[in-house]
């Protein structure tokens, strides 16, 4: 896996993101979301990701957009460390819950968090099913 973040990575799907958001399961490490789901892709990549950012604490979209420019590229330098060893592929979203506008090094620190979580989470639910 590369340090890209491409557009077959990205999730784009409505339908996906609605499924995501109805049957999927979530992680949190404030003041990051996780919401993920264990879905068949069509690509051969491990992931398709999305970022959000409320529209209710952050009402200028120069905000927003930086907010999710930083969430991006902390999930693009930090996914090599976490998915190489995963097979099952997956549908995330990443959002955003916190109030203050956080500095990249914050958010690359509970991206770390976040995905530490997931992958605890995902292991102990395959640990229980065998």
């Amino acid at each position: 896996m590369n340090f890209t973040y491409g557009k077959k990575e990205k999730l784009k799907s409505k339908k996906l993101i609605d499924q995501l958001f109805s049957e999927g399961q979530s992680v949190s490490a404030f003041p990051l979301r996780l919401v993920f789901l264990e879905t068949p892709l069509e690509e051969a990549i491990v992931a398709k990701t999305g970022v959000s950012v409320s529209k209710r604490h952050f009402k200028t979209a120069v905000d927003r957009n930086r907010i999710k420019r930083l969430m991006r590229e902390a999930y693009r330098l930090n996914k090599t460390n976490y998915f190489n060893k995963i097979s099952t592929q997956y549908a995330f979203m990443i959002l955003y819950i916190g109030k203050e506008k956080p500095t990249y090094q914050q958010v690359e620190k509970k991206m770390n968090v976040l995905f530490d979580k997931f992958l605890k989470k995902t292991s102990h639910e395959k640990n229980n099913k065998e």
